[in-house]
């Protein structure tokens, strides 16, 4: 047994079996990779389904595949804005299986030749959360480039005026553009060229040589100037094509009661508030709502982090709602006539009512309810401040009820007003 011996030597055997297990160690990262990348591809998938299935009915995808025109729709919710739709039009243009659009960014459509000017306007009309027409320069799965009008457009929520999807409808340019026009004199010229240079004329070659380069001079002027504009015809259809997927979506986001349609509602106060009024109000601590009575069914569209804990929503499930899903079945409704009628009158109002939290468990609720005037007079919002009867708060400082709800409505109309006054000056 001593006396066996391994090629090379100890070292070797001991280099060999350090391979062995680094050749281990390799596969067995190589699977968990592996099984990571499929588990999060799996998580991604689940995601762009429930983009769907959440907002409209079954039937959705199969109303939207007998569309004749050639779209995608993507969701700016889920990390790269991925298309979570694409119609049969869009994948028999493109030469893509479903399965390989789906999930993926629209940049696979892109190539060497497409202007990176016109894909930073489209990133910045998603930024912006607006419309855009434009003529770009795509690829399909074959790399063929053809020009198409790519026309996109917002689908918005109802209930918050949040982007629930993008449509980006794809119409083919069929004109030729002023590169392939050039082309085409080229090839007149220089065919000319060829006939003349058999004639062995060495004049003529030269001529020819001299037309080359100016051709070459050209050609590189019309690589940077490179476009190919759509006519009316292919504008209209692009227009009707956004206006029919749009009446369909609406059409099945109503059956669902999820109502989206194709402008924002009322987006000064939407962008206001997710702007300096939103950290205005961040800073008051207190729990209240702010309600906009402008909007249908005078939806919350502020909702404070002491609201949340008080009533246990999380604040996706408050904003665009009504705030009478606080109330349950032992609610008195003399309390909600008497809170209608502050409202109808534009009066403020101090009512104790019975509210209901997220878990069913009910709270006696010390409501005061306020219109939030504008700087020029007019109704903003309604503020509602609420106090959990029998709590005491640490930070109240001995203030009573009133005197906190008091505060806190103070507070809300500074920074509303203060926000209008500062919107007023930047116009003017």
């Amino acid at each position: 047994m001593n006396n066996l011996r391994f090629p090379g030597g100890a070292h070797a055997f001991n280099v060999r079996t350090w391979d062995l297990g680094f050749y281990q160690y390799t596969e067995e990262t190589k699977n968990t990779e592996r099984r990571t990348s499929q588990t999060i591809m799996e998580s991604e998938l689940g995601l762009i389904d429930q983009s769907f299935n959440a907002r409209y009915t079954s039937c959705v995808r199969d109303a939207l595949d007998g569309l004749p025109d050639n779209f995608t729709i993507t969701d700016p919710s889920i990390s790269g804005n991925p298309i979570v739709f694409a119609s049969k039009g869009f994948l028999k243009m493109t030469g893509y299986l479903k399965d390989e659009v789906i999930g993926r960014n629209g940049r696979i459509f892109q190539g060497p030749k497409t202007n990176r000017r016109s894909i930073m306007e489209i990133r910045e009309a998603i930024r912006e959360e607006r419309t855009i027409q434009i003529s770009l320069l795509n690829y399909r799965k074959d790399g063929t480039p053809f020009w198409m009008l790519f026309h996109m457009s917002p689908i918005f929520s109802k209930e918050d005026g949040r982007v629930i999807h993008f449509i980006s409808v794809q119409v083919p340019i069929l004109r030729k553009s002023r590169s392939e026009d050039g082309n085409r004199w080229q090839e007149i010229v220089c065919g000319s060229c060829r006939r003349e240079v058999s004639s062995d004329s060495v004049i003529q070659l030269a001529r020819c040589r001299a037309l080359d380069s100016l051709m070459d001079s050209d050609n590189r002027v019309m690589e940077v100037e490179e476009t190919c504009e759509a006519n009316d015809l292919e504008k209209w259809k692009a227009v009707t094509a956004i206006n029919n997927i749009l009446s369909m979506l609406t059409h099945y986001s109503e059956l669902t009661g999820r109502l989206v349609c194709g402008k924002r509602i009322n987006s000064s106060v939407i962008s206001s508030l997710t702007s300096s009024l939103n950290i205005s109000l961040g800073r008051i601590k207190q729990s209240f709502v702010l309600i906009d009575p402008h909007l249908h069914d005078m939806p919350i569209v502020y909702a404070s982090d002491a609201f949340l804990t008080l009533t246990g929503y999380n604040r996706h499930e408050v904003l665009g709602h009504n705030c009478r899903f606080l109330n349950g079945p032992d609610t008195d409704p003399k309390a909600l006539c008497q809170i209608k009628d502050s409202i109808r009158s534009d009066q403020a109002c101090s009512v104790r009512i019975l509210n209901y939290r997220k878990n069913r468990s009910s709270f006696w609720n010390l409501l005061h309810l306020s219109p939030v005037r504008n700087a020029s007079g007019k109704i903003a919002f309604y503020v509602s401040v609420q106090i959990e009867e029998g709590v005491k708060n640490g930070g109240s400082q001995g203030l009573s009820p009133e005197m906190k709800q008091l505060g806190t409505v103070g507070a809300i109309k500074v920074a509303v007003r203060s926000l209008s006054i500062g919107a007023g000056s930047s116009r003017s």
